[in-house]
This record gives structure tokens, sequence and C-alpha cells, in this order.
């Protein structure tokens, strides 16, 4: 039986991270979510949930996720696959067996889930994300002759190259990262086309508010920048 274990970084996910995790498919063999300095239910509810629940005090996207990456290499058996998702409902968790589907079937090493126009729920991707996603694709395609479309966060990954990686950014910037350095790595990789909606509760950390869009974009574009010049 393939080992497959998915992170849920979440943070004031009370509303909606039960049905995430309820609709994940059986096939995986651990849901670990990362309470990223939550101030509601979040971490009761995926507990009660069944999901594994690490705490985070360190706000950020990528502590989270350096969170749970720790955790499983603790572990004294290694999973096949990393399955990174958000904890807001906005992605469908019953599309990880497409998502993992390239890597089983033809040894990919990297799938993105990408959230194109035909499947996204009117709203449910704001103008600065839509705008830093094309911006930032455009420029990796530019500078690295790379095929990515999206940043989206519902992503599978090898775990021995996942860990090969090294990846180090703490808060915005980890979804850009992760692609660059794979594109460096010369990793295999390719998009598959996922549904995306409306958040059930509340507004996005990064997108919803203006603060956040200036910073992820900054991170985007530096971590962008920088591999250029390496």
């Amino acid at each position: 039986m393939i080992d497959i274990k998915v992170i849920i970084p979440a943070f004031n996910e009370e509303g909606s991270i039960a049905d995430v995790i309820a609709e994940i498919p059986k096939i995986v063999t651990e849901i670990i979510v990362v309470n990223n300095n939550s101030t509601d239910d979040t971490e009761k509810n995926a507990v009660n949930a069944g999901a594994r629940v690490l705490i985070e005090k360190r706000p950020g996207y990528g502590y989270a996720c350096l969170c749970g990456i720790n955790y499983i290499a603790k572990q004294v058996k290694k999973p096949e696959i990393i399955v990174f998702l958000d904890g807001d409902h906005s992605d469908y968790p019953e599309q990880l067996t497409q998502l993992i589907a390239p890597i089983l079937d033809n040894n990919i090493d990297f799938v993105i889930g990408a959230r194109i126009r035909q499947l996204r729920e009117k709203g449910s991707m704001t103008l600065p994300q839509r705008f830093g996603n094309w911006l930032a694709t455009t420029l990796m395609k530019i500078m690295f002759r790379s095929k990515f479309t999206d940043l989206g966060p519902f992503r599978a990954i090898k775990y021995d190259k996942l860990i090969a990686l090294k990846m180090e950014d703490k808060t915005y910037g980890w979804t850009v990262e992760m692609q660059l350095k794979a594109l460096k790595q010369k990793l295999t990789y390719v998009e598959i086309p996922v549904k995306y909606r409306n958040r059930t509760t509340g507004e996005s950390k990064v997108s919803g508010t203006l603060k956040g869009a200036i910073f992820a974009g900054i991170k985007i574009l530096g971590w962008i920048f920088k591999y250029s010049f390496k």
C-alpha cells in the first residue's frame, strides 16, 4: 500500500476544517493539520475529525508547512507522497486521487493542482490572486522556460524530492519557492486542472487584505529574481 500523507496549514478554520478532513480519500495514511496560531476551535474540530494536529505558534504559511515536514521527518517509516492542501475548503479534497495519479502512473515527481478559469467558482480568486499568478508564472516562463500556469496550494510531491528541495520560506513565498526549486533541480512535473470554490468562512489571509497581497507579491517576486541570478 502506498504511503501518502497530507499536510494542511490552518489558521482560524474552525468552520471548514472538519469538512476538508472528511472529504480526503481514505487512501491517505495520515492527515496532519498544523494549527498555525489559531484563536478559534480549529484544533478541537480537527482532532474530532480524526486528524493529527500539530501546533506552530509562529504565524506564516511556510512555518506551518515546515512544521508538518519536520514531524514526518522524525517518523521511522517515511511516506512516498506528500500532499499539501488548504484548510479553508476552497479546494476539493476528493480530487486528491487525480492529483497523485501522475506520480503513481507515470513516475512524475511533482504535481500542481491548477485552478483553471473554467473550473473556478465565480469570485473564488481575487484580482490580486489572478494577477499574481499571471505575473509569477509568466516570469517563470521567460526566465526558466517553465510550463507552470498557477501557484495553486493543492499539490503533491514525492517525499524524497520534497526533502531534497530544502524548503526554507516561512511565509508567503512557500509555493513559488517550491516551484522554482523544482525547476532548478529538474524535477519532472505536470499540472492537473482542479476545481476551486469560494471559501466556506472568512477571507483569505493573503489575498483578502491589501497588506497580505502586497507582502505576498514582494515575496513571490523576490524568490523569482533571486533564482534568476543563480
